[in-house]
């Protein structure tokens, strides 16, 4: 079994060529979610940051000085930090916030509930930290419906291992996960809607190289096989994309709820 967070231990800027092409973009549609009605002189939290592309969004809206960003892995944490030097960026992890209650206007977490070993506990420090009438939010791409950035990867490991475990078991991968996952750590208004980001890519290569970096589950599942089933995997992939140029499409759920 794939140890999901190992699989991001990792330099940041493979993360930033494998993932961050798509949670950039996803980060300016999500920023309008978690920030709606939050008071702009508010302090913000960036939950699960990564090497910081939320945080980039958050610190182009608010400035580096409302902006806090935590994460569990080391070498994401440094590059946040030297990225946004005025910003507080720190070391820890969901499940054990390291600041007092009621600390802020905004809690966001970007693509990250669905690989905390306790989801629920996640979201709930998520609303102690925040502020009465804050608002907590979370988003995850659509693995349940098969639109996430990675399905088109997924599908093709499934044609080579029918056993493989279907990435749509993961928290929040279907519509409503999310919604119900908030409902349950005592938010109130929440609400549910569907983010989508289009990439371009000039060719099938452009498109395939960040898989070969060992970021993430699909990264490390790639890194697994032996030579046969890569050179099967990549064909099917190029057979379903084609050489190019293709635009790939990626749908998320985010939800937001009030404290």
């Amino acid at each position: 079994m794939i140890d999901r967070m190992a699989t991001f231990e990792v330099p940041a800027d493979s993360y930033v060529r494998f993932m961050g092409r798509f949670s950039a973009p996803l980060a300016t549609e999500f920023a309008d979610v978690g920030l709606s009605e939050v008071a702009p002189d508010a302090p913000v939290l960036d939950v699960g940051c990564g090497p910081g592309m939320l945080t980039a969004e958050l610190v182009r809206r608010r400035g580096a000085a409302h902006v806090v960003a935590i994460d569990p892995v080391d070498t994401f944490v440094a590059a946040t930090a030297a990225a946004h030097p005025e910003a507080d960026v720190r070391q820890a992890r969901a499940e054990s916030l390291p600041f007092p209650d009621a600390t802020f206007g905004a809690a966001l977490a970007q693509l990250v509930v669905n690989f905390l070993p306790d989801p629920l506990a996640g979201v709930a420090e998520m609303r102690r930290v925040t502020r009465p009438g804050g608002r907590v939010s979370a988003c995850v791409w659509d693995h349940g419906g098969g639109t996430g950035p990675l399905s088109a990867y997924w599908r093709a490991a499934r044609a080579i291992d029918s056993d493989l475990p279907a990435e749509a078991s993961s928290t929040g991968s279907h519509e409503g996960d999310l919604a119900g996952l908030l409902g349950d750590a005592g938010l109130r208004e929440v609400s549910e809607v569907a983010l989508t980001v289009h990439l371009a890519f000039a060719d099938f290569e452009a498109w395939w190289a960040p898989y070969t970096l060992g970021v993430g589950t699909a990264g490390s599942h790639f890194a697994g096989l032996d030579d046969d089933d890569r050179a099967r995997l990549v064909d099917l992939l190029r057979a379903e994309l084609g050489p190019g140029p293709f635009t790939v499409s990626a749908r998320a759920w985010a939800a937001s709820g009030v404290r």
